[in-house]
């Protein structure tokens, strides 16, 4: 193919080096000269293994060279890659200038191109991005309509500094975000030999998924912190503890915890992070990402109760309120605390769980139910019929199959709020809304 890269720091001096050694012509574009005479030189522009040795390969074999030159880079080529820096701004906010300007010289460009062209953006931009700033920008300056005549895709890249090469050919997937097929083609062929599953979603989520992997990075690292910090002032070899926990791939390095909905609760995870971080507070160990887990937990409660009461009804019906589908375990279960809430503040509630009312005559619960919350084992229901004729909005609690037909149905009028998406795919349309899809 032929690409141009614009920008040609870290991220699109890797692109284009990479991209050329694959047998592609690459034109690398950047408003710094000195960048752009380093690459002509066969020089790399950055520092980083096996970087200089590639760039001086495919320069001197002429497959990479680079301009300052917009319409040059745009005439050459049919793909290009924008990889321009997205700084912080002191506010926290992103720097988007660069990313503006280059948009509005692409679109120039693009005004006088007969052919259609296909932009890719690979900095890093926060979600909705592409939607408010850079289509708009291009087709203004172009005159032009994406899908029509261009077209325009995320395609964030995951290098890390000191291991971009390998990072390249060898990534954990290949993201493509296009908003329909014949846009994404173009990428699809570029990465066919990436040796990596290739996702293609939407460009919003495409955004998104970057700034999840990279938060959740800065999470781990921070959480490793925190257990090591707790671990040097009781003694324990930190790398010791945290050596046997990365082994554990069914559920510390899964997907298992990692599906949004609702809070957690049961009998183990609130109450042992309620005690580790008593213990780090008897050592004087600040743990603000521990703390802050348990005061997110209690938000995520805080947002069901609110999706409740902002539909104006009175009658809620629950379906599903131990802790977890298929148990009968109400200990610390996040649904009773909306329940509770719920009728202390005076709405008419109903409930269905088939595991908590068989627990209420021979399981092991019977006693915690009586003694403990016996005014909601009163406004417990025999049938799912019973509750959704009874109510006006029906609240998912857990992922019991039995509640997937009440999500998918349209139950003349009725609200359903799903707290665990108990049909994966479903989302949020009238008449049903997801916590947070």
């Amino acid at each position: 193919m032929r690409i141009s890269v614009f920008g040609l720091g870290y991220v699109g001096a890797v692109s284009a080096a990479c991209l050329a050694a694959e047998g592609h012509q690459v034109i690398g574009v950047d408003v710094n000269s000195t960048k752009v005479d380093l690459i002509n030189e066969g020089v790399s522009p950055i520092v980083e293994e096996g970087i200089a040795e590639m760039t001086s390969r495919v320069v001197r074999e002429g497959r990479l060279r680079a301009t300052s030159s917009v319409t040059d880079a745009i005439a050459r080529s049919d793909i290009s890659l924008v990889c321009v820096g997205t700084p912080s701004n002191d506010n926290g906010s992103l720097k988007l200038d660069y990313v503006e300007r280059v948009s509005r010289q692409i679109g120039e460009a693009l005004a006088s191109k007969a052919e259609k062209h296909t932009v890719v953006m690979r900095s890093t931009m926060l979600p909705g991005t592409i939607e408010s700033l850079v289509r708009p920008t291009l087709e203004d300056a172009s005159g032009k309509k994406d899908g029509a005549d261009f077209h325009l895709c995320v395609n964030p890249e995951f290098l890390r500094e000191g291991s971009s090469i390998k990072d390249f050919y060898s990534p954990p997937f290949t993201l493509i975000g296009a908003d329909s097929d014949s846009a994404a083609e173009t990428l699809r062929e570029l990465y066919w030999k990436i040796d990596a599953p290739i996702f293609t979603i939407s460009v919003k989520a495409a955004e998104m998924v970057k700034y999840a992997c990279n938060c959740f990075h800065g999470l781990k690292v921070a959480f490793a912190n925190e257990i090591g910090n707790i671990c040097k002032e009781s003694g324990i070899d930190s790398h010791e503890v945290m050596d046997v926990f990365v082994q554990d791939s069914k559920l510390n390095l899964s997907p298992y915890y990692l599906k949004p909905g609702f809070a957690f609760g049961g009998s183990c995870l609130p109450k042992d992070l309620r005690a580790l971080s008593y213990r780090a507070r008897q050592l004087d160990v600040p743990v603000p990402v521990l703390e802050a887990t348990l005061q997110s937990n209690l938000l995520q409660i805080e947002r069901a109760v609110t999706m409740i009461n902002k539909t104006g009804k009175k009658k809620i019906g629950f379906l599903g309120f131990a802790f977890k589908a298929g148990t009968d375990d109400l200990r610390e279960s996040p649904i009773i605390a909306v329940i509770e809430k719920m009728i202390g503040k005076g709405f008419d509630v109903r409930l269905y769980d088939k595991e908590v009312s068989l627990a209420r005559l021979v399981g092991a619960n019977k006693q915690y139910i009586e003694q403990e919350i016996p005014h909601i084992a009163r406004i417990m229901s025999a049938s799912i019929d019973d509750v959704i004729d009874n109510s006006d909005v029906i609240v998912i609690g857990n992922h019991d199959p039995e509640f997937s037909k009440v999500a998918r149905g349209r139950l003349d009028g009725k609200i359903v709020i799903d707290l665990v998406r108990v049909n994966r795919n479903q989302k949020s349309e009238i008449g049903y809304s997801g916590i947070c899809w």
